[in-house]
């Protein structure tokens, strides 16, 4: 029972004490005067009954009431019922202002009537003042306290003769009962009577109608916002302009919350003067009045809900988490459904005529059930996850937060996990945790309706019916009888506020209230007191909880296979089956990735400690604990899943013995996780172990089944029930259930409870005790347990990992408010050292001390841990601490004594003759590159990569090789190698190694082979090693001196040339040339001058720095000598040695006399009628230095004259004729571009002539006369031009403006602007003389001779007139773009790190970005061009760039597209050393060899060239003799420097070395090939791997490729990749090691299979799978070498085939390929390289005619691809019965060495060319082959011992095979012999 009013207090207007204009309230009277000693009267009402301040009004305004809640010091609530009423100010407070008055009335009397109505006019200007009655309760009756303030102010306004003492006396008398629904009908003595209805439980709020006004002021959205916001902790802010609807709002959004119950402030009126409280730093829920709404504003982090707008205003800076998905949607549609029942059916076609609208207060119920649901799905199952920790003499409860997060599957989420850590969900585990007490409607729902809950979900209707039936019971709390009540209070009549009050409120007698007051107290206490007693029971659990949202079962559909991978393994570990362990090592720790694993793992290990199999050996003792790290690293730092918890106890289970003496447990090898530096868990822990020990106090012996071992506390417990929750012993589905009497920790407690009152004062006692001694001896327990985990094995260094500083951390980790707020930014910060001064000098044990400290503190006192066990504690943990470490130090002395974990033994890898290990194996990590194959990508296969190995360098190459670091992938051996030469990039780089996942330094290098090593460094090899591999290698790579390349080094001691010369002046600056120039003109000049010209020859240090691009030009004319000054002896020092015979040699030369461009004879006998010469002139390299010895010139032309055309062309390099067409008998001519300002340009002046102008005019001529001569030569010219018209052109041309070397940028000619297709098609603009364009492309009158150049270059050469040459100015691209363009491309083959997506598409896309197909394409299209012109009998000169890279591009692809001879072996040999070696393409600058080229970069000219050729091979698969391998073959080695072929700028250089003739007499080392071709021509002899079975040429065909980007293909060599060898160019290398043989088993089984896998990237295919003819040619070897003959060469035998199939000609298709191609593709095809594939041709051509279908098939592998082959390549013609028999009988075979004979059935099979043998003639399975192909004789035999007895001597005989002798012996004389021939016919057939 309590009273219903506590106090009465009548509060009046008092003028302010300073003065100011506001009043404030002050208190009249109080009834009763002194307090109650339970309630003291509250402070500050006066604030309160005025919220917005106490002012004077100046009219009668109507009362009004509300109720304003204060909250005392002990969160007690006290209602203030406040009803005011304006009265007349009195008039001694009016005299100050008597003058004012009268004066306002005069206005009042002017402006109108007043507001008043005027039955009782008040005095113009009165003043009214409030006056308040003010009712103080604790409950919260709002309508009775309405009633009865209601009832005092009308006895006072209507004055009813009823004495106002009574009625105050009465009501403060009024007692009423708290709850229990019982009905109290009471009457304050005035004739009226209410009736009071207590609400069933106290537990539940009471709303009224507050919950849905408040949905309908602010809607559904906002409302969840709101009550999320108060849930976790936010501020929250009403503002309205009615007190009543703030009250109202704020109990409505109280009763939402229920069952947590909201501990902050909570004050739903605030006064004006206290607006300074919304600042405040702690959460809360006030109300104010909207006119301050200015004020709320300012606030940054306070959520505004306007009640009269309907809006909620949330601030940027919060964040109000949402309910977790899929609750906040399904909340949000059930609001809506009550709120607003239409909206389901308002689409409907035929609504129901009416829908019924709860009332309000109904639908308020509703509302609120919709919120009690939603707190039972939220919290379903919270009392599984509470842990008893003391059950007398108060029950202590702890939440195992974690798990329940764990458990639900809402770790991540932020809404849940602010909850429980807010003080509401504190109170409700305190309050609701206890296990024995009155339960209400949230304990029955969330016990037992979850069920029905989850099963309605997905059914609107019945979660509607649920939410009416919880309204009902709610309603019924609130209104436990019907409203038969008839409530009777008098009311005022109708504005009788405007009435002139009778008199002001009297002020009441105190003594006869207080005397009323008394005498009732007297009577309560003679009273017996009605206690009802309360009905407590024990708490229903409820079913455990389920994840919120079900996961979909994809994940872990497997999950199942993975559990048992997890037991496999250990059980292996355990068994010590440690391969098959190993092997499945990777899949278990993937599947630790998973929840379920690593539970079952924990599981597992538990029950191997169990069988006591804890101590291990140290493999073991590795592997169990890699698995437990595995386990852990994923745990986060509250570890929900309760994994860390699990092995908590295996840690301090598992160890392994160091020395005698000394153990090593698992907790010294798993430190490294966050977990255990979070005092969260251990006080789970702890206070799980506690409940457990606890409960095995009060359980009977009998019942206690749990063996409390080491770990019993956290495993062995099994599902005990709630409160036991160990995560781990939450049931996994299917396990048994649990059992029925298993009683769990709330189970017992609640039965404790229940008896704790009947028990005596000593058990009590007794109980008390041990549960606290129960507790304590676990503190010590975790004491210990937590210094094995926190002290690091290696205390000595004062380490403490960086994770562990959040030891000191925990200061700030408590669950103060302020840190909640910011609990974001601690929880993820470990790796601040907060709390450490500095955490490198802080010593470890301290820190652990004060952590351990710290936790024992918060845990003892929070369990009621006497003050002296906690005072002995303290004494214990720095002990414990000390005992600890001194042990640790024994146990890291011994550990690193045991022997390092075995690393895999390092392969060496196979070097070539002459190759020599610079640095030996550094271990490393090869990583994967992004190439997908290697790493398993999307063609599966095997994980290749990353592979673990060493890296050697050699004086040729880096290698590396290695192993898998995969176990699954097996024993296969990864090679990936490149020459050192093509190195272009090397950067460090930090990466993970694969294995620890350590981050190490690594090292990337990148090669323009296309292979990419990237490496991390073992953690062994220092970080000097690595820095040494990277110095060696690059010295290898850029040596100082040519001479120092692998080439040069080779096989040979080198004997150094001359010194270097010395070349003091570089680059002289351009004054001092000219001025030098000009003084010397006529004066010999010494030889210094020749050695230094444009491209300085090799001064080598300072090779490959061309000067700069400007410069160069000036140089290189001025320096030139007039031809008379230069004596032979001057210009070349080896020229004595050198003689014409060596230079006639010469490629160029053989070539030039098969074109027939000449001969070199003296000038008497030359014949006149040829109309080229082969001159001399360059054979000591005095014009040109970078032109061969022997040029081809018009026979006309003088070589004097040469001199001076030269001048006219960059580097000298003046136009010579490099090929001649055998038809149209059109010459190709190549040179470098023309000048664009040479130093003849400068001494042009303006006007005044000077003596260098005729050296200008005359080099000039010189060179239109040359361009003429060659013209004139062309013999369908010579007749048309004749020689008169020569000097009449160039007199025409003797102004300034027409000479070709001498005109720069002048005058633009109209014709150069016209694009070249337009203009070669005839469309171009008319003719100057007016003439129409030509109308077709060959066009009658074309020109002689057409200069493709430099559109830049041309731009002011004007055409000649005559049309005897024709300007063709095309933009091509410069070097530097094709560097550009390469290394884009390397980048896109070789992407260096895994794509982020890979797809074919970003593959495609970088290749697009590259533009190197582009580049290709415009190559061949100028190719295309200048073949089209050349066949069309125009002459073609092609002067681009310097005449070295683009020029040489262009002129080789014209004469391989031209001339057919180019496209054999011999004839591309020579068409690479013409054009590109003699004719100078720089090799080594463009190759960057030596370190003076490292700046310039690698150029890929030669490369791109290659790639033409191959796109060129693809579409003409049969037009070339040599195979694509060929074109890889010479794109690995010009850049390898293995061979010298390719070293060096020019011929000059090479014999300034001396390489080019020395080959010739002295073959010093035979076994090194020097050069690329003799080593290609070697190689040829003895496999075909450069032959392309597929050449069958037509005469005379001109190629005309496409060159579209559609229809270019990326060339195979840029992508592909043989890991077992490395890359395949090195031929010697690339034979992998032989098979080994196949040897019968002893137990006379059949041989192994001979199939093997060939893995895409690992295996080279064209070996593992050699094509047909190379498989036959083959076979053919090996059979001669069998019989005995010499074996015929592979070439012989092929041409052989060829011819003799040219001959039969056989139609029937079952020929060898060659006549199939020869004879039946059509000829239109034969320019597709395509329907091969797909041409009806017969079955015979399932060849693998791809890229290179014969690379692999060598002599030396040939005998192993043959023994391999046989069986397979009959399997065709296998029979369904998969037999052959040609000949079959029984046979007796001697065993192997010291086995008897035995009868076998033998049966020949002449189709797969085997004899087989079974057991008996019915048996179906082989017992044993032997190869015919391997039989090299049958002989007759002799009766060995053991023979059968009764056999004829003549009946054995033997068969002799390559790899043993067989005995046989048959039943009798005769069948022996028939067997004999049967097997010899076999071999004859064959």
């Amino acid at each position: 029972m309590a009273r219903l009013a506590d106090y009465f207090v009548l509060v009046a207007f008092g003028p302010h004490p300073r003065g100011s204009g506001e009043g404030q309230g002050q208190i009249l009277q109080r009834f009763p005067e002194k307090d109650w000693e339970d309630n003291p009267f509250p402070q500050g009402i006066e604030l309160f009954c005025q919220p917005s301040g106490w002012q004077l009004c100046p009219e009668r305004n109507p009362p009004t009431f509300f109720v304003a809640v204060l909250t005392d010091i002990n969160s007690e609530r006290h209602y203030c019922a406040c009803l005011t009423f304006w009265e007349p100010v009195e008039p001694t407070q009016e005299e100050l202002c008597a003058r004012d008055a009268a004066e306002r009335d005069e206005e009042a009397d002017e402006g109108g009537p007043g507001a008043l109505p005027p039955p009782t006019p008040s005095p113009p200007g009165q003043l009214f003042a409030p006056k308040t009655l003010v009712l103080v309760s604790r409950l919260d009756h709002v309508e009775v306290f309405r009633n009865s303030l209601g009832l005092i102010y009308t006895i006072h306004v209507e004055g009813l003769n009823v004495g106002l003492e009574n009625v105050v006396g009465n009501l403060l008398t009024c007692v009423i009962p708290l709850a229990g629904g019982s009905q109290r009908t009471i009457s304050l003595g005035a004739g009226d009577r209410q009736v009071i209805q207590t609400p069933l439980a106290d537990s539940l709020p009471v709303s009224r109608c507050s919950v849905a006004l408040l949905f309908r002021q602010l809607g559904i959205t906002n409302v969840l916002s709101l009550f999320c916001a108060a849930l976790t902790e936010h501020k929250v802010l009403f503002l309205s302009r009615s007190y009543q609807r703030l009250s109202d709002a704020c109990r409505g959004l109280l009763a939402l919350l229920f069952p947590l119950r909201y501990s902050f402030t909570y004050v739903p009126i605030l006064p004006a003067q206290l607006l300074e409280v919304l600042s405040t730093p702690t959460p809360f829920i006030i109300g104010v009045n909207a006119a301050f709404q200015a004020e709320a504003q300012e606030l940054l982090d306070v959520i505004v809900a306007d009640l009269d707008g309907g809006t909620v205003t949330v601030p940027e800076c919060v964040h109000i988490p949402p309910l977790p998905e899929p609750l906040q949607s399904q909340t949000h549609s059930i609001l809506s459904m009550v709120l607003d029942p239409e909206l389901e059916l308002a689409d409907l076609a035929f609504p129901p005529p009416t829908t019924s609208i709860s009332s309000l207060k109904m639908q308020d119920k509703e509302l609120r059930a919709v919120f009690l649901r939603l707190f039972a799905q939220l919290l379903q199952g919270y009392r599984w996850c509470l842990h008893m920790v003391r059950i007398h003499p108060e029950p202590v409860i702890r939440f195992h937060k974690a798990a329940f997060l764990g458990q639900r599957g809402l770790v991540e989420d932020d809404f849940l996990m602010k909850v429980l850590e807010g003080m509401a969900f504190a109170g409700f585990v305190s309050e609701r945790g206890v296990p024995y007490r009155p339960t209400d409607l949230f304990d029955e729902l969330v016990a037992h309706e979850v069920a029905r809950m989850r099963a309605d979900e997905n059914h609107p209707q019945r979660v509607l019916r649920h939410v009416k039936e919880l309204a009902e019971q709610l309603y019924k709390n609130e209104n436990p009888y019907p409203a038969v009540a008839m409530h009777k209070v008098q009311r005022p009549g109708e504005a009788s506020h405007l009435r002139r009050a009778p008199r002001p409120f009297p002020r009441l007698d105190e003594g006869m209230v207080q005397w009323i007051v008394d005498q009732a107290t007297a009577k309560m206490q003679g009273a017996p007191p009605a206690v009802k007693a309360e009905k407590r029971t024990t708490v229903p659990s409820g079913p455990p909880m389920t994840a919120i949202v079900e996961r979909s079962g994809g994940l872990h559909g497997n999950s199942a296979r993975r559990l048992e991978v997890v037991r496999n393994c250990i059980s292996y570990v355990f068994e010590g089956k440690m391969l098959e362990a190993k092997k499945l090592l990777p899949a278990v720790l993937r599947a630790l990735k998973g929840r379920a694993a690593r539970r079952c793992l924990a599981q597992e290990l538990h029950l191997h400690v169990q069988q006591n199999r804890a101590v291990l050996d140290h493999q073991q003792f590795d592997f169990v604990v890699r698995m437990m790290n595995c386990c852990l690293q994923d745990c986060t730092s509250l570890d929900e899943h309760g994994i860390a918890a699990a092995l908590l106890p295996l840690v301090t289970a598992f160890c392994r013995k160091l020395s005698p003496g000394v153990t090593q447990f698992a907790y010294s090898c798993v430190q490294e996780h966050v977990v255990w530096s979070t005092p969260q868990f251990w006080e789970a822990m702890f206070y799980g172990d506690v409940q457990t020990h606890i409960r095995a106090l009060y359980l009977e012996p009998a019942e206690d089944r749990d063996s409390f071992s080491v770990c019993g506390g956290s495993l062995g417990r099994g599902m005990g029930g709630p409160g036991s929750c160990s995560p781990v012993a939450l049931r996994q589905v299917g396990e048994a259930p649990v059992q029925e009497d298993e009683r769990s920790a709330l189970d017992v407690a609640s039965e404790q409870r229940r008896l704790w009152p009947t028990l005596s004062r000593e058990k009590q006692q007794e109980l008390v005790q041990k549960e606290e001694s129960t507790v304590f001896s676990q503190a010590i327990h975790y004491a210990n347990r937590m210094s094995y985990l926190l002290l690091p094995l290696d205390s000595s260094k004062s380490r403490l990992l960086r994770e562990r500083a959040g030891l000191g951390e925990l200061e700030s980790a408590s669950n103060s408010l302020v840190t909640n707020s910011m609990a974001g930014s601690v929880a993820e910060s470990y790796d601040t050292e907060s709390g450490f001064e500095d955490a490198e000098t802080c010593d470890v044990a301290g820190a652990v001390v004060r952590f351990i400290n710290r936790f024992v503190d918060k845990v003892c006192t929070e369990s009621g841990v006497t003050s002296d066990h906690l005072k002995g504690l303290h004494v214990m943990v720095p002990d414990i601490v000390q005992m600890h470490i001194e042990t640790l130090e024994a146990v890291h002395r011994e550990s690193k004594r045991l022997p390092p974990i075995q690393k895999p033994k390092l392969l060496r890898p196979r070097l070539l003759p002459g190759e020599e290990c610079v640095l030996d194996g550094l271990r490393v990590y090869l990583l994967p590159d992004g190439r997908e194959e290697g790493a398993g990508g999307p063609g599966g296969g095997p994980a290749l990569l990353p592979a673990e190995g060493a890296v050697f360098l050699t004086t040729y190459r880096v290698i590396f090789t290695g192993m898998p670091t995969d176990p699954l992938v097996g024993e296969q051996v990864v090679v990936r190698s490149f020459p050192v030469a093509a190195l272009t990039k090397e950067k460090r780089v930090s990466v993970q190694t694969p294995v620890d996942q350590l981050l190490q330094d690594g090292l990337q290098l990148r090669s323009c082979t296309f292979q990419l090593l990237k490496m991390a460094f073992d953690e062994e090899v220092g970080s000097d090693s690595a820095e040494l591999f990277r110095k060696q290698l690059h010295k290898l790579r850029y040596p100082p001196d040519i001479r120092g390349t692998f080439a040069l080094n080779l096989g040979s001691a080198h004997t150094p040339g001359r010194p270097p010369r010395a070349n003091k002046d570089k680059g002289p600056s351009f004054r001092t040339l000219s001025r030098n120039l000009v003084k010397n003109a006529k004066k010999t000049i010494g030889r210094q001058y020749v050695t230094r010209k444009k491209y300085n020859p090799p001064s080598w240090e300072h090779r490959g720095q061309p000067p700069p691009e400007d410069q160069e030009d000036e140089i290189s004319v001025s320096e030139e000598l007039e031809p008379s000054t230069l004596t032979p002896s001057l210009a070349l020092k080896p020229s004595d040695r050198m003689t014409m015979s060596s230079l006639v040699e010469r490629a160029c030369c053989r070539d030039y006399q098969r074109l027939g461009l000449g001969t070199l004879s003296s000038s008497l006998s030359r014949a006149k009628s040829e109309p080229f010469r082969i001159s001399p002139v360059n054979r000591m390299y005095a014009i040109c230095r970078s032109y061969p010895g022997l040029l081809i010139v018009p026979q006309s032309v003088q070589d004097n004259a040469l001199q001076r055309v030269s001048r006219c062309y960059r580097q000298n390099r003046f136009p010579v004729v490099c090929w001649r067409s055998g038809r149209s008998k059109a010459v190709l001519l190549r040179s470098g571009g023309l000048h664009g300002k040479g130093v003849v340009g400068l001494f042009k002046a303006q006007n005044a002539p000077s003596p260098g102008q005729s050296q200008a005019d005359s080099s000039s001529l010189e060179q239109e006369k040359y361009l003429q001569a060659v013209v004139s030569s062309m013999p369908r010219y010579a007749d048309a031009s004749g020689r008169n018209t020569l000097s009449g052109f160039s007199s025409a041309h003797m102004g300034s403006h027409g000479k070709w070397g001498s005109v720069r940028a002048s005058g633009r000619s109209g014709g150069l602007s016209t694009d070249v297709g337009s203009r070669l098609a005839g469309v171009g603009p008319p003719q100057a003389n007016g003439a129409p364009p030509e109308p077709g492309f060959l066009r009658p009158q074309r020109a002689a001779l057409y200069i493709i150049g430099d559109k830049a270059q041309l731009k002011g050469v004007r055409p000649d007139p005559l049309q005897q040459w024709e300007l063709v100015p095309i933009e091509v691209f410069e070097a530097r773009q094709v560097k550009a363009s390469f290394k884009k491309l390397l980048k896109a083959c070789v992407p260096g790190c895994p794509a982020t997506e890979p797809s074919p598409a970003s593959f495609l896309r970088s290749l697009e970005d590259s533009e190197w197909l582009i580049q290709i394409h415009k190559l061949l299209q100028v190719s295309v061009l200048v073949v089209e012109l050349l066949d069309s009998g125009s002459s073609v000169l092609v002067s681009l760039e310097d005449g070295w890279d683009i020029t040489t591009q262009v002129v080789s692809l014209v004469q391989l597209l031209s001339d057919p001879f180019y496209r054999t072996l011999e004839g591309f040999r020579l068409l690479v050393e013409k054009e590109w070696l003699s004719f100078g393409h720089r090799f080594s600058h463009r190759g960057a060899h030596t370190l003076a080229g490292q700046s310039s970069g690698f150029t890929p000219v030669f490369l791109q060239f290659l790639d033409c050729v191959h796109q060129i091979h693809l579409q003409f698969p049969m037009e070339f003799e040599f195979s694509p391998f060929y074109l890889k073959f010479l794109g690995y080695h010009h850049v390898s420097r293995r061979f010298r072929t390719f070293l060096l700028d020019s011929d000059y250089e090479r014999i300034e070395l001396g390489l080019l003739y020395e080959e010739k007499g002295d073959r010093r080392a035979p076994q090194a090939c020097r050069s690329v071709w003799e080593y290609v021509e070697r190689l040829s002899k003895r496999t075909p791997v450069f032959y392309n079975y597929m050449y069958a040429p037509e005469d005379a065909e001109v190629l005309r490729p496409y060159s579209n980007v559609s229809n270019l293909k990326v060339w195979d060599f840029y992508t592909e990749e043989t890991l077992a060898e490395g890359p395949p160019y090195d031929w010697e290398l690339a034979q992998g090691p032989p098979e080994p043989p196949e040897e019968e088993r002893p137990d006379g089984g059949a041989p192994q299979s001979r199939r093997r896998v060939v893995w895409p990237c690992y295996d080279s295919r064209p070996r593992a799978q050699p094509d047909a003819i190379s498989r036959l040619l083959e076979e053919m070897q090996r059979l001669e070498t069998e019989l005995g003959r010499p074996p015929e060469r592979w070439k012989d035998a092929w041409d052989r085939v060829k011819a003799a199939q040219r001959l039969e000609g056989r139609p029937d298709g079952r020929g060898t390929p060659s006549s199939l191609l020869v004879s039946s593709v059509p000829h239109h095809r034969r320019s597709l390289g395509v329907y091969l594939q797909e041409g009806p041709v017969g079955s015979t051509l399932s060849l693998s005619l791809d890229s290179d279908q014969s690379s692999g098939s060598t002599a030396s592998s040939s005998r192993q691809a043959a023994r391999r082959s046989t069986s397979t390549l009959y399997s065709q013609f296998q029979t369904a019965e998969s037999e052959n028999r040609s000949y079959e009988g029984t046979l007796y075979k001697k065993g192997a060495f010291m086995k008897p004979w035995k009868a076998r059935w033998f049966v020949l099979d002449k189709t797969k060319h085997q004899l087989r043998y079974y057991d008996h003639r019915a048996d179906t399975e082989c017992k044993g082959v032997i190869d015919l192909a391997e039989v090299e004789a049958v002989a007759p035999g002799t009766p060995a011992m053991g023979a059968p007895k009764t056999v004829d001597e003549k009946a054995f005989f033997d068969v002799k095979t390559t790899r043993r002798v067989y005995n046989f012996c048959a039943q009798d004389v005769p069948s022996a012999q028939q067997w004999v021939d049967q097997i010899q016919s076999c071999l004859s057939d064959a």
